[in-house]
Order: C-alpha cells, then structure tokens, then sequence
C-alpha cells in the first residue's frame, strides 16, 4: 500500500493573499533537496493558475488579460470538477488554492484534502475558518497573519500549529525566501516524507 497524499488546503478570507503565498511555498519547497515537487491545484475562478505569477513578472499586462479570459463562474458544476482534481491526485504534496468564502463549493472541494493552512488578513474571522477545516476533518497545520503593511514576518509558534505572519503578500513579489514562507515550506516537506503529524 503506498502512502497517501498530503492534500493542503490554503484557505481563509479573500484578498489574504492565497495565490500569492501559493506561489511563494512552491518555490521555496523547490529549493529544498530531496523535496517532492509542489503540485498545484487551483480551485478558485478567480483566473490566476499557476502560470500567473511568472506571466505577471514577465508581463503585467499580459498576465491580466489572460486571468480575465480565464476567469469563470464559481458553480457548483467548477466546484465538483475541481473536488475530483483534488480527489484523484497521488501527487505527495499537493497545494489546493481555493477561494475565500466558506460555502457548499470549497466544502466540496476541501473535503478530498488532508490538511489546511489558514491565512487571513482579519484574524476576527479565523475562528469560523477553524470550524469549516475541522467539519471537514482537515488537520490545521498553520495559521498565518497576512499582514499587509508589514515589513517583516514573525514566528510566534512552531509547535502544534505554525503561527505568526507573513509581511506584503503583493503579486510579482517574490515572497519565497521570508521566513514564514520557509517555515511552512519545511514542515509541508517533512510531512509529506511520511514522518509528520
């Protein structure tokens, strides 16, 4: 029997900066060795696949005329394809970008996951995030101030939960080497190596 995924969702209130985060963890996890490769599955409809952070470094103009062209309606039919990705992937490590509203579609979509990130950039509403991910059985690896305005992260704890924050999630930032990054880049690594939590 093989081991099973690790399936993180990153979640929490819109405009905390998910994608752009995402975009950081996938790149500091390819700088460690030995790590699987981020697998990335964007379930959101907001237009910003994967391919838009590079394409929006290369070209802001570009890169936006593409999200409009992408961007759909947050169905329940988007919704159910998008459970299925999450559900049928072996990948190791898994990163499942969803969108920012605790409703039947991420419900849908979360449930195929094993673990979830909580980032907000209003911590009041952390609280109702916590009780979605635990309806759902997803195990709440982090929880992670998205601090805007910042200019610098900070880690408050490592034990049970990582928590702290992560300074100016902003596009076409490379936030892959600030330290909140890292430290939740290890610990998807270590846990997706089978020897975690």
């Amino acid at each position: 029997m093989g081991k099973q995924s690790v399936k993180v969702v990153l979640c929490g209130p819109p405009h905390s900066g998910k994608s752009c985060l995402r975009e950081g963890l996938k790149q500091a996890i390819r700088r460690i060795p030995g790590a699987p490769y981020p697998y990335v599955i964007t379930a959101n409809p907001d237009g910003e696949g994967s391919w838009f952070s590079d394409t929006y470094q290369r070209n802001v103009e570009e890169a936006t005329q593409y999200k409009t062209a992408y961007k759909t309606n947050f169905t329940l039919e988007f919704a159910a394809s998008r459970a299925q990705w999450v559900r049928d992937c072996s990948e190791p490590l898994v990163l499942v970008d969803v969108g920012g509203k605790i409703d039947e579609k991420n419900q849908l979509i979360m449930q195929h996951a094993t673990h979830a990130v909580i980032l907000s950039n209003n911590m009041n509403k952390v609280p109702e995030w916590q009780e979605f991910c635990s309806k759902l059985n997803l195990k709440i690896i982090a929880i992670i101030y998205s601090d805007y305005e910042g200019v610098a992260d900070c880690i408050e704890s490592e034990s049970t939960i990582l928590k702290g924050s992560v300074h100016y999630l902003e596009r076409g930032e490379d936030a892959s080497s600030r330290p909140m990054v890292q430290a939740l880049a290890k610990l998807l690594v270590h846990l997706s190596s089978g020897w975690g939590i």
